[in-house]
């Protein structure tokens, strides 16, 4: 059978799947036994930065107790390799292509299109509609005018930040990013932040899993650890050991967000929801890495893996991630089929039992495969596309990745995954016959796409000055023409 033959089988499967589980929860009101649904999203987290991930330096229990107990998806992926395309394709399940949004939206609160498209759903929104509790707590990056406001996009609660990020303490000031000290919100109006924003936002999380009494999904979207490198001294105090100060600032903020992580744990237990609850913790991209234009960003590790963020090297695509529910599938151990972050939507949606009917979804529900009653990988091949420029691509399937990002080392280049899982011998050219199929699949899969509709956020901004200068001068210019007006 041909890959793209293959490819529609798999999607046919989930979508099947997915209605089975609609039709098994319809009508349900009594006694509801649909888990709650925690995604745990980490911003710019190295791979190698978790004990279960290999990490000695940086200690994270909590994280590492949901990977013993749980799933771990070995080989795992985000459909971008940074922050906004990245959470755009996790927040709907689609690939961010199909609807042009492949930038940051830049923080710009009268512009009605600069976000997440309005007639694009996120999967929360279909959450709401099969009956449960939906809130993001943390980083929203999807845009700040009010047509893309969580509260607008499918989420009964918000707490949080509309931009891509953030100051950790009270008192801190970046003239530098100015949009990093803008207060935070409670749905829609101002919230005061009186502490370390790591800690905030998880005990608003444990609150908030504590005393909703439906069946949630809430999305904890952590700024941790992603600059400005901001930490407390109690915590900084544990890695005295590392002489690097900013690998220091940053093992202490991941330490943080482990800390928080354990109180949202705590409290799930406490209220008695922790064994039904699925629990998902993924990075929304590779750690930074210290590239022409960022030299000195090198405090995060993705060991084993080359490069970090913005590459489309596994360092910057290949995330840790976790999948725990004890009362749903126990500890099921390592998971080694293809897995990408779309598939949280359609594995939430299914348990949820949401129409799906006109959700297009790229994401397929997990629960077959972990399950153990579906044994194929569960994606036959993964794609990548990045709006700059119309040779930066990947695809992966489970035996070979080919790719082309103009990187010093990187380029053109094609990979054995199963003997080089780590990206160390370029086979570009030595194996044309599979680099065609893998070509012919990206191409396929790109006529489905639209092309990128909005402005990354430094030349937006650019332009956006550029207006309200002209928009002055032109007004200026029309009343300095105007003639005194007299009256008689």
């Amino acid at each position: 059978m041909k890959f793209s033959a293959l490819i529609l089988a798999a999607k046919c499967l989930c979508l099947s799947t997915l209605l089975a589980t609609s039709v098994a929860y319809a009508g349900q009101t009594k006694a509801d036994s649909r888990p709650n649904i925690i995604v745990i999203l980490a911003d710019d987290l190295g791979y190698g930065d978790l004990g279960f991930t290999g990490s000695r330096e940086i200690k994270t229990p909590n994280i590492d107790a949901l990977a013993h107990k749980g799933v771990v998806f070995s080989n795992a992926y985000v459909t971008h390799p940074y922050c906004g395309p990245s959470r755009a394709g996790l927040l709907t399940g689609r690939y961010q292509a199909r609807f042009g949004m492949e930038i940051n939206a830049a923080h710009s609160p009268d512009d009605p299109f600069m976000g997440l498209p309005v007639d694009e759903p996120t999967f929360a929104k279909r959450m709401q509609k099969a009956g449960y509790k939906t809130a993001v707590i943390g980083k929203w990056h999807m845009g700040s005018h009010p047509n893309f406001h969580p509260n607008n996009r499918g989420f009964d609660y918000f707490y949080g930040f509309l931009g891509g990020g953030h100051d950790y303490f009270p008192e801190s000031v970046k003239v530098s990013n100015e949009e990093y000290s803008i207060p935070l919100s409670r749905n829609g109006k101002p919230a005061q932040l009186n502490e370390y924003l790591t800690t905030a936002i998880s005990k608003e999380a444990a609150e908030f899993a504590m005393t909703t009494s439906q069946p949630f999904m809430m999305y904890v979207a952590y700024n941790a650890p992603h600059q400005p490198l901001e930490a407390t001294q109690k915590d900084l105090a544990k890695y005295q050991h590392i002489e690097d100060i900013n690998r220091r600032t940053y093992a202490a903020m991941v330490d943080s967000m482990d800390q928080g992580i354990g109180r949202l744990v705590n409290g799930l237990k406490q209220s008695g929801k922790f064994e039904n609850t699925l629990i998902f913790f993924l990075s929304d991209n590779g750690g930074v890495y210290p590239e022409s234009w960022m030299p000195n960003s090198n405090w995060a590790s993705n060991k084993p893996f080359r490069r970090g963020k913005v590459s489309l090297t596994e360092g910057g695509v290949h995330v840790p991630f976790i999948a725990h529910w004890p009362a749903g599938f126990g500890n099921k151990g390592q998971f080694d089929g293809l897995v990408s972050s779309l598939d949280i939507a359609a594995t939430s949606l299914g348990l949820a039992g949401a129409d799906v009917h006109d959700a297009k979804l790229d994401g397929v529900n997990l629960l077959p495969y972990i399950r153990g009653e579906n044994l194929q990988s569960p994606h036959l091949a993964l794609f990548w596309r990045l709006e700059e420029a119309s040779d930066l691509w990947a695809v992966r399937t489970p035996d070979f990745k080919y790719l082309n990002q103009p990187l010093p080392g990187v380029g053109k280049s094609f990979f054995d995954m199963q003997a080089d899982p780590y990206e160390a011998t370029n086979l570009n050219g030595k194996m044309p016959e599979q680099q065609a199929k893998l070509a012919a699949l990206w191409n396929d899969w790109n006529k489905e796409n639209k092309e990128n509709i909005l402005l990354q956020n430094e030349p937006y901004k650019v332009r956006r000055a550029a207006f309200y200068q002209q928009l002055y001068q032109a007004q200026l210019e029309k009343a300095l023409g105007r003639k005194s007006q007299i009256i008689e």
